[in-house]
């Protein structure tokens, strides 16, 4: 174990000690020094990133150790190519960056020490739909929303503004990971074939259709294509995680298509982003309001960095529009190069594959689809980003996850990343030895409170039937309470042969710490019976019992019954010989135990 911690702490060592070089560097060859705010702000992060290493180690002590490293990496990569658009813009975006960092990073703590248990989540989930919907529907209420980049997907607080939608998702992930859980049975069921491909059934289709409803509600709404494509994809791959039908994604894909070219039809926005996707060079749509010049001055700042890049510090990314929020993985190939490009992919694919294998181990459905949803929404923002800079598909108004600037995205994405590594520290979580000692003695302790509860419901039941019983005098009330009690006791007894677990109660492996040494004598000299007895003598009511043996006061009520019975037939009172004790047998409770 402490060869392994240590393993990880080397692995936040050397992601800071990167990031603290980068920054050297990055200074040194563009302001001369480093500047003393930032190496302040730098050392409060470096002491929040232990904190929450430390709460990890403490309350989630089998949480993956790989992801915090490489989102650490990713942000201080972020950060530094903010800090270095700065110094020729004069603006001061990396330090509000790494303030918002500092208090994402607050948030992680808390709720690595409050949120013990994810499944807690899963009772809110209504709760959490509303909360989703009211935080994707902010933007809308007038005075309160704000219309950027022609998307209504921002609020203004002061002079800061905030994107919902990033929390949204968190929200809306909850939700839909508790409706699949709940309903995976019904959406799995299929219908007819077509083309191969195993259809669900009309009626299951409701889901779908109210998700895509919302989606498209969003982008027509907001005009927001990016936001639109993340909701409907983090859907449809958790339905297909739930149900195992690839005629979901199909459907899905379908669908989304559909209202796609729809809205392109309905919406220049949307029009003119497919526009520039597809004939970007041509010098109408590079020159018109909302063309493609972005697109362009960032295509070719890739070109410029080449395969190892212009260093840090030596390039001119700030020449791309919105260089440090939208299109900063162009600022990063265009100064690291395809180099650091694809460094950049490794890094995400390695927190997104630990995402998708604690997916997979984790036993819990609940855990399983929320795991999913919240890697699947990440890796399809990454492409989304990607693929809109390298002109594989439409720009879509998405962040890079941890990189780029802007406090709501970096927040929303820590939050979900400490969400992930709480699940995985269950997911990772070894499962206790059902051979075990300790095993073995809980399960006793199981098997005689349930005799404990068999024989106090027993009791009052005697009880109760002996009020309702009419009394004909002390002998026929004793009587018949003597039958009703030794019924009552063949009954509890049968009960519990019946009902008894397959376990040994006189196991030969149990360890002789368990038992003192006077136990143990008091064990060999009474033989196997003195085990069975240690549950029935723990007992406070004497109503019943669940021996067969007869009690030493059922014994005298036997001979004082025999010298009335000889007194009144004439006998002279001579009392008879008591029965003997039945000869000692095995005494075998179902399964086989003694």
């Amino acid at each position: 174990m402490i060869v392994t911690r240590l393993r990880q702490m080397s692995l936040m060592l050397f992601a800071m000690a990167v990031s603290f070089i980068g920054f050297f560097q990055m200074f040194e060859r563009t302001a001369g020094s480093f500047p003393s705010e930032y190496m302040m702000l730098l050392g409060v992060v470096v002491v929040l990133f232990i904190i929450l290493w430390s709460l990890l180690l403490k309350f989630q002590p089998y949480a993956s150790q790989s992801i915090l490293p490489c989102v650490l990496l990713l942000t201080g990569i972020g950060i530094t190519l903010i800090s270095r658009i700065d110094q020729q813009k004069g603006t001061h975006v990396g330090t509000r960056q790494l303030i918002w960092l500092c208090l994402a990073l607050v948030l992680c703590c808390i709720l690595v020490i409050c949120l013990r248990d994810y499944r807690v989540l899963r009772r809110f989930s209504y709760v959490s739909m509303v909360a989703g919907i009211v935080l994707l529907l902010s933007p809308m209420i007038p005075g309160l929303g704000k219309t950027i980049g022609g998307a209504r997907i921002w609020i203004g607080i002061g002079s800061y503004s905030l994107q919902p939608g990033e929390f949204a998702k968190l929200f809306i992930a909850f939700f839909f990971a508790a409706y699949l859980f709940d309903h995976r049975d019904q959406l799995a069921v299929g219908g007819k074939k077509v083309l191969g491909l195993q259809l669900p059934r009309i009626k299951d289709l409701g889901p779908i259709m109210v998700v895509w409803a919302m989606s498209m509600g969003v982008l027509v709404i907001q005009r927001d294509l990016g936001t639109s494509l993340m909701f409907f994809a983090m859907f449809v791959c958790m339905l297909y995680v739930a149900t195992g039908r690839k005629s979901w994604i199909v459907i899905g894909i379908l669908a989304f298509a559909a209202g796609a070219v729809i809205a392109s039809r309905m919406f220049a926005h949307v029009d003119n982003r497919i526009d520039a996707w597809l004939h970007p060079f041509d010098a109408k749509v590079y020159n018109r309001q909302g063309g493609s010049e972005q697109l362009v001055t960032g295509l070719f700042g890739l070109a410029s960095g080449g395969l190892m890049g212009t260093g840090l510090g030596q390039g001119h990314p700030s020449l791309t529009p919105l260089a440090n929020s939208d299109f900063i993985y162009s600022s990063v190939g265009e100064e690291l190069g395809l180099t650091g490009l694809l460094a950049v992919l490794a890094l995400y694919l390695v927190i997104i594959a630990s995402g998708l294998i604690t997916a997979m181990k984790i036993k819990d459905g609940f855990g399983k689809l929320l795991a999913s949803g919240l890697v699947f929404t990440m890796a399809v923002q990454v492409f989304t980003v990607v693929g809109g800079i390298t002109l594989v598909i439409p720009l879509t108004g998405l962040t890079m996850p941890f990189m780029a600037a802007g406090g709501s995205s970096l927040i929303a994405n820590y939050i979900l990343i400490t969400l992930l590594l709480i699940i995985s520290n269950a997911a990772n979580k070894p499962e206790p030895e059902l051979t075990s000692d300790t095993f073995q003695y809980e399960a006793l302790a199981v098997l005689r409170d349930h005799e404990l509860k068999e024989r106090a419901k027993s009791a009052a039941q005697a009880a109760k039937d002996d009020e309702n019983r009419p009394r004909h005098g002390a002998h026929a009330s004793h009587a018949s309470h003597a039958a009703h009690a030794d019924d009552t006791e063949d009954a509890v007894q049968a009960t519990q042969i019946e009902d008894a677990p397959a376990i040994m109660v006189d196991d030969a492996s149990q360890p002789e710490g368990l038992y003192d040494a006077e136990e143990q004598d008091n064990r060999d000299e009474q033989g196997d019976w003195a085990d069975w007895r240690d549950f029935a003598d723990d007992d406070d009511s004497p109503a019943t019992t669940t021996s067969h043996w007869p009690t030493r006061g059922a014994q005298t009520e036997q001979v004082e019954d025999a010298q009335n019975q000889a007194a009144q037939d004439g006998n002279g009172g001579t009392p008879p010989t008591p029965p003997a004790p039945p000869q000692s047998t095995p005494r075998t409770v179902k399964g086989g135990a003694r």
